[in-house]
């Protein structure tokens, strides 16, 4: 009764079926020879990895310590965390060699903040080492000797020091097809299912890092593309997305004119080529507009071009362009890049307003009390200043309207009335005759 009530299961459906124990065992075994493979694959490769490793550390780091051809802070610029890293990777090697894939990955995922550390050096890595072989002799004859080696088969210093960013994305995919082929009963499943999440974690770091310096040197690309440096490409927080020549369609039937545009994640720069005969900047662009894609209404028109390409209508607050192209494909990629710059600048722009009156900051006590106070500090600094029950009479009402942020306007008119009954309190007045008069200065 239990059994007709579950819910069915891959594995109960192969049991309730005719043979299907004989299935599912068939099944077993086709996992084990799928994680067998992956498993040879890894110790392999990770064989292969620490033997590159060891050259760089053996034969690059170490010798370059004991000989002083380099200082000890380009050595660290250029070799960064690779020696922890190697030192690590040997650890992981023994486990796996064992068939120890779940206890060597589960102590070898602490140490992952080496790869890190390699990662977010890489790009200032290339810049120190290039500059060394440009212009330290010394290191550039040593490195052209040390690649000669046979042990080295080939590769040169710039091929062998990205490989830890790549064995990391080489564990991911490795860590999933052990863990897909493993059975959640085996002790090492929950091992590996950690790793997965770890070395993913770490892959998507380097991953961003990556996507991050291929954004800068387009912008810096595009940016010495400009003539003069009054228009400003570089900017946090945007992306490069591409680039084209398209025609811009005159509102009067004018003559249609090329143009090149630059398609960032929240700007379209519209160019024109420079002058061919100018002597400086004639393979230059010169800017003309930057529209902002925040209020960009983008749309295509159809039926202009007979299926030759098309035209896209980019509607601004205070302008609106018609750009055509004879490629069909190019015009409809473009059309796809600014729909979906326009769509995600839109959403996230929603969603900071959307918490704009949530985080707004509240009123201080202090800022509350110098708005309502500057009447009374003047009124109790000069002469003659009135009783207190009626300075308490001008702050109750202040306080009063305080408590009312948004009627602006009548605390303002309060505090009017108020500076005006102090200033009549403090206005001198005939004494009466009585038996005992005397007059407050």
């Amino acid at each position: 009764m239990s059994e007709q009530l579950s819910t069915p299961t891959p594995m109960s459906v192969h049991l309730k079926q005719p043979g299907g124990r004989g299935a599912l065992e068939e099944q077993r075994a086709c996992w084990e020879r799928k994680r067998r493979r992956a498993g040879r694959e890894l110790v392999e490769t990770e064989q292969r990895y620490n033997e590159q490793l060891e050259l760089v550390t053996t034969y690059f780091v170490e010798i370059l310590k004991a000989k002083g051809t380099l200082r000890q802070d380009i050595r660290a610029a250029i070799f960064s965390s690779i020696k922890s890293i190697h030192a690590v990777n040997q650890s992981l090697l023994s486990h796996l060699e064992d068939g120890k894939f779940g206890p060597g990955f589960e102590e070898f995922c602490p140490h992952l903040h080496h790869y890190t550390a390699y990662a977010d050096n890489m790009e200032n890595a290339v810049k120190v080492l290039q500059v060394q072989v440009s212009k330290n002799k010394a290191f550039a004859r040593f490195k052209r000797l040390q690649e000669s080696r046979s042990e080295f088969r080939g590769l040169t210093l710039e091929e062998l020091l990205p490989l830890p960013l790549q064995r990391i994305h080489q564990y991911k995919h490795f860590l999933r097809d052990m863990t897909e082929n493993t059975t959640p009963d085996r002790p090492e499943f929950q091992q590996l299912a950690r790793a997965v999440k770890a070395v993913s974690r770490v892959s998507q770091h380097i991953q961003d890092r990556a996507h991050s310096h291929h954004n800068q040197l387009h912008m810096l690309r595009v940016q010495k593309t400009l003539k003069g440096r009054k228009t400003k490409v570089l900017a946090p927080g945007r992306w490069y997305i591409r680039e084209g020549w398209l025609s811009v369609v005159a509102p009067k039937g004018e003559e249609v004119k090329p143009k090149m545009f630059f398609l960032f994640s929240d700007v379209l720069l519209m160019t024109k080529p420079c002058h061919p005969l100018h002597p400086t900047n004639s393979d230059k662009f010169e800017c003309q507009s930057l529209y902002p894609l925040g209020e960009c209404i983008v749309d295509k028109v159809f039926g202009h071009t007979r299926s030759q390409g098309g035209l896209i209508s980019l509607t601004f607050e205070r302008e609106k362009l018609l750009l055509m192209s004879s490629d069909q494909e190019d015009i409809n990629d473009w059309y796809r890049s600014l729909s979906s710059a326009t769509r995600q600048l839109k959403s996230r722009s929603a969603v900071v307003h959307k918490k704009d009156p949530l985080t707004r900051r509240p009123l201080h006590p202090t800022e509350e009390a110098s708005c309502s106070g500057n009447g009374e500090t003047s009124a109790a600094s000069a002469p003659g200043a009135p009783s207190g029950r009626k300075r308490n009479l001008g702050e109750g009402e202040e306080k009063e309207h305080a408590a009312h942020p948004n009627s602006q306007l009548s605390l303002l008119e309060s505090q009017a009335i108020s500076s005006k009954r102090i200033r009549l309190a403090e206005s001198p007045q005939e004494p009466q005759p009585t038996a005992s008069s005397c007059t407050i200065l």
